[in-house]
């Protein structure tokens, strides 16, 4: 009786740390594409206003996807918030 349950503990164990990388990865990967855009707008417009900051911390993986795919045709920071918003 002890063993299954110290292998069904075991298993579930097994699943949270699986969970936790998954969510730590995806979290790890947004964080680094919203840092890499925050970089290339910077270079691109000059600076950044500290309330587009903010948003493009908030911002979701998928918007910022599409904001790389477009990158090039931003001019402005309205052109950003179109585009994440």
């Amino acid at each position: 009786m002890c063993e299954a349950m110290d292998r069904l503990f075991q298993r579930f164990e097994d699943r949270g740390m699986e969970k936790g990388e998954t969510i730590g990865f995806e979290k790890g990967k947004r964080e680094e594409k919203q840092n890499t855009l925050k970089e290339q707008l910077k270079v691109k417009l000059g600076t950044l206003s500290s309330s587009l900051e903010k948003q493009l911390t908030n911002t979701s993986l998928e918007k910022l996807n599409e904001l790389t795919l477009n990158i090039f045709n931003v001019t402005n920071e309205e052109d950003v918030l179109k585009i994440i918003n």
